[in-house]
Formats: C-alpha cells, sequence, structure tokens
C-alpha cells in the first residue's frame, strides 16, 4: 500500500509539472516577442543619424573623429559619411551641407549631389570623405553629436543631431579627409640695384714716324 501511494504522489506530481510547464511556455514567448514580434529575433543597432523628409531617406550619418581617448582639433577637418535614397516620384538634389558653430564650411567634393527618383541610394560612406567639414569651431570628441543641415531642391532643409564617432572598431578602416599641401613660397630673386658700365678713359691712336722712301 505504501509503495502504491507512493507511485500515485509521484505520478501526479510529475503530471502537475508538465501541466504547468505548458502552460509557461507560450506566457515566455509572449513576453519575449511582443505583440505580434517573431520571438528571439535580432535587431543590430542603427549607425548614425536616420531621417525621413519628403521622400527622401537618410541614413548612417556620422562625422568621423579621432581614434578612441583623441579628439579633432578646432581649425581642422572632418569627414561626414552618410547614405541618402529618393523614394519619390521626381528627382531631388541636395544642394548644401552645412553644421553651424560646429565648422566654417562644409565642402562636397563632387558638388551638389544629383537623386534620381526611386534609383539606387547614393552612398556618400566612405571610407574616403566626399563630405567634408572645414576649419572646426571647436574640437571634436567621440561619443557627442553636432547639429548639421542638409539642403534639397525640393524636400526643403532638414537639421539632425550626428553622432561623432572614434575612428576605432568598425570605423578604424575611414580616412579623415587629406590634409591639403601648403603652397609653395617663390624662390627669391636677387635684383642688382645698380648698374655698372665699363666706360674707356682714353683712346690710344698709333701715329708712324717715318716712311719708306724709294731711291
Amino acid at each position: 500500500m505504501i509503495r502504491a501511494s507512493y507511485g500515485k504522489t509521484a505520478a501526479g506530481r510529475l503530471l502537475l509539472g508538465a501541466g504547468a510547464l505548458a502552460l509557461l511556455i507560450p506566457a515566455i514567448a509572449g513576453c519575449e516577442a511582443g505583440n505580434g514580434a517573431p520571438t528571439l529575433e535580432f535587431h543590430s543597432a542603427s549607425s548614425g543619424a536616420q531621417v525621413v523628409v519628403n521622400d527622401i531617406r537618410v541614413t548612417d550619418m556620422f562625422v568621423l573623429g579621432a581614434p578612441t581617448g583623441s579628439t579633432v582639433p578646432s581649425g581642422s577637418s572632418a569627414g561626414l559619411f552618410l547614405s541618402i535614397y529618393n523614394g519619390g516620384t521626381s528627382s531631388d538634389t541636395l544642394e548644401s551641407v552645412t553644421a553651424p558653430g560646429s565648422a566654417a564650411s562644409i565642402t562636397l567634393s563632387g558638388g551638389p549631389v544629383a537623386l534620381p527618383a526611386n534609383a539606387a541610394p547614393v552612398n556618400l560612406t566612405g571610407p574616403q570623405p566626399e563630405v567634408v567639414l572645414e576649419n572646426l569651431a571647436k574640437p571634436l570628441r567621440g561619443g557627442t553629436t553636432i547639429p548639421v543641415t542638409l539642403q534639397f531642391a525640393h524636400a526643403g532643409a532638414v537639421t539632425l543631431q550626428v553622432p561623432i564617432e572614434p575612428q576605432s572598431f568598425q570605423w578604424a578602416t575611414f580616412s579623415p579627409p587629406a590634409i591639403a599641401p601648403a603652397s609653395p613660397t617663390s624662390p627669391a630673386t636677387a635684383t642688382p640695384t645698380g648698374t655698372a658700365t665699363a666706360a674707356p678713359t682714353g683712346t690710344a691712336t698709333g701715329t708712324p714716324t717715318a716712311s719708306p722712301t724709294a731711291s
């Protein structure tokens, strides 16, 4: 009797535990997935600033800083990287980029950027920068942000808080702007202060003293 009672009790506990586990699994899956989301789906972190303005989508926008632990000094230059996609029905153009308070000017190496409608994205993503912040007004340190304004011909202007990414980890292969060579100076040319003129002081004249006479 004791064995029978023990066996029934153990079996009952096993069934109870299995039932509780069956009820717990959907609850865990629901908490992990959220409302209608797949279970344990991996979402990679986005890189850089992103925005959509009038069918223009800007993604992966960042400024390349110095290696971790250092800064890009004021007065120097820094590269800006981004990708642009025009999902509208008409073409557009990125006319200019500005960063008031952070850079005196920003140059587009190829001039204004054409953005055909529903074409492939325009990737200004390096590793050589095609957009350069010139004459920085303040040092740039990785982990901070600066406001940058993009001016489109039709979509208008949009301002983003753009992160400064250190030139380390996945950005270690990206290049800072090339340093323009200094203009060569013209060699000094010696200029004479006066003109020396040699003039004869006299004229030598030869006069025969005797003439031969035939006899």
